[in-house]
């Protein structure tokens, strides 16, 4: 039976693309959760006044890929320092958040995020959030770093982290694709 996690840590796209390079994900779905509009779409979100996050939605399984790895990777991939941004992406809806679904998903989520306090200087700001209602994104942002890996975004941010991905976490990843 597979895990989900539903992660926030800035932009959907790069996590999108990072989950999507590993063995045991069966499913990667960028969307909104946190939020007070229902079925918000993407340019309501990113007013800040939705209250939502930009959330990946991966599920695995964890006799394939532990979910300690792909809490590591979530650490690992995105700055979990900075409030309510990631470098030049600024709001809320870009907040680092970890949406439990039940007790036991909260308590492997405080497990990790005390992991990751000691490996950054910085005090973590990520946010342990209830998931009440996961919203998937227009089809537009789904696997959008596969569909468009000569856009800018994807060229100057994305690649970058899936590089580093396959050369830190290789022994977790399917195949190299779209990245060169």
């Amino acid at each position: 039976m597979p895990y989900t996690f539903a992660l926030a840590g800035g932009c959907f796209w790069c996590l999108d693309a990072i989950y999507r390079e590993m063995r045991g994900v069966s499913e990667v779905t960028v969307g909104f959760a946190g939020g007070s509009v229902p079925h918000p779409t993407s340019e309501q979100v990113a007013t800040g006044e939705t209250g939502h996050a930009e959330v990946v939605r991966v599920s695995f399984d964890p006799a394939v890929v532990p979910p300690s790895v792909i809490l590591d990777i979530f650490f690992a991939f995105h700055d979990p320092t900075q409030l309510n941004r990631q470098g030049d992406d600024i709001g809320t809806h870009y907040r680092s958040a970890l949406f439990y679904e039940d007790d036991e998903q909260r308590a492997l989520f405080e497990r990790a995020l005390a992991k990751a306090a000691d490996l950054w200087e910085k005090p973590i700001v990520t946010r342990l959030e209830r998931l009440d209602t996961f919203y998937p994104a227009e089809e537009s942002n789904q696997a959008y770093f596969a569909k468009n890996p000569a856009d800018a975004y994807c060229e100057r941010i994305t690649k970058p982290k899936i590089l580093r991905l396959r050369k830190s976490f290789a022994q977790y990843l399917v195949h190299s694709v779209g990245a060169g």
